[in-house]
């Protein structure tokens, strides 16, 4: 029987794996590019803009993780989020709509989105997966026929870019 801090440690870790698994790849994926960068990664600079970065994904991740809870899957939500981003830089840009009027109009088609979803799942009783790849594909088409091909609108309004870009 091995009793050194390394048989231990090897036990611990094959009993556990599966609960150990993604922080030792996190783990392996940090020491990676701390080395590949010659330490910038732990930066400053570079951890704050990981952290402006990925603001708007932690909200979309902590709203999938509660319905993941309960059992279910929204396939639809990354393209409704590219899509309502669309909306606003449209409302923004060619009909000249206030920032803060946007945002209210976006956030209300998003809760107008998600009660049709939950209505769909709960009420009618198709499976959520079902229900959100049907939104997923209509979001998808919505995107691309409100950008027409192009994929990038230009907003103009600072305190809009600033919301929208964590700096507030």
């Amino acid at each position: 029987m091995d009793t050194t801090f390394a048989g231990n440690l090897r036990k611990v870790l094959r009993q556990n794996i599966r609960e150990y698994g993604m922080y030792i790849a996190l783990v392996v994926i940090m020491l990676f590019f701390t080395f590949a960068t010659g330490g910038k990664f732990f930066s400053p600079r570079n951890i704050s803009d990981l952290i402006n970065q990925m603001g708007y994904i932690a909200v979309i991740a902590v709203g999938m993780t509660l319905v993941i809870v309960i059992r279910h899957i929204d396939l639809s939500v990354g393209f409704l989020a590219g899509f309502m981003g669309a909306i606003a830089a449209i409302a923004m840009v060619t009909f000249h709509v206030p920032w803060f009027v946007t945002i209210l109009i976006v956030l209300l088609l998003g809760i107008l989105v998600g009660v049709l979803n939950g209505f769909l799942v709960a009420s009618v009783g198709i499976p959520a997966f079902v229900a959100t790849l049907a939104g997923w594909l209509a979001f998808r088409g919505a995107l691309q026929a409100a950008l027409a091909g192009t994929g990038t609108v230009i907003i103009p309004n600072e305190t809009f870019n600033a919301i929208s870009n964590g700096f507030i």
